[in-house]
């Protein structure tokens, strides 16, 4: 299991997302975005629509996809 933090996948805050893959993680960051924005954290808007984007436009979103993925793998287990 690796961890990953809000900031390092580009939101605006320290939170922990931990997972057994990048996948994983990627996925914990959208519904920890989704969940921000819902209880009204503005903060966390730019990102999510980010987010947002990215699942809408799959081909463009590879270079994030792809460097988060390699940000994952050089990770230390936890």
């Amino acid at each position: 299991m690796k961890t990953m933090t809000c900031k390092q996948l580009g939101g605006p805050c320290d939170l922990a997302l931990s997972g057994d893959t990048a996948d994983d993680v990627i996925q914990a960051q959208d519904r920890h975005l989704r969940e921000a924005v819902k209880s009204g954290d503005s903060a966390h808007q730019e990102a999510h629509e980010a987010m947002k984007g990215r699942w809408r436009n799959p081909i463009r979103g590879m270079g994030w996809y792809r460097d988060t993925k390699k940000a994952f793998a050089s990770l230390p287990e936890a």
